[in-house]
């Protein structure tokens, strides 16, 4: 198992985090399926004001290419991601067209104590 942490932002507008708040207390099945379907194990996501922080435990055979080819050919999982980008912006360090920005690891306890 691998885990994969992701940043991204909200706008800064209290009704609309509110509003993406309540869209994720009742995700779509179909997105749902396409999350566990690639071979995400677990899937969290924490927020800060309008700062979104996501752990991803993925199986070792994890492709994220692969997912995103699958979610590109999936109409409701894209109409899901239409949707939620009213709600979401970059974060300063994203590549353009970037959502979701992959975190570098900079601790671990674990290794730590080796």
């Amino acid at each position: 198992m691998q885990k994969h942490c992701l940043a991204l932002d909200l706008v800064d507008d209290p009704v609309l985090i509110a509003e993406y708040d309540a869209w994720h207390k009742a995700v779509w099945p179909e997105v749902l399926e396409s999350i566990t379907a690639a071979g995400i194990t677990e899937m969290e996501i924490y927020r800060a004001g309008n700062r979104l922080f996501m752990i991803m435990t993925v199986a070792d055979d994890f492709d994220a290419a692969k997912k995103a080819e699958a979610d590109a050919a999936n109409a409701k999982v894209q109409e899901w991601e239409a949707l939620m980008w009213k709600y979401q912006q970059a974060i300063p360090v994203a590549k353009p067209g970037e959502k979701w920005v992959t975190m570098q690891q900079i601790f671990s306890l674990a290794v730590q104590r080796k």
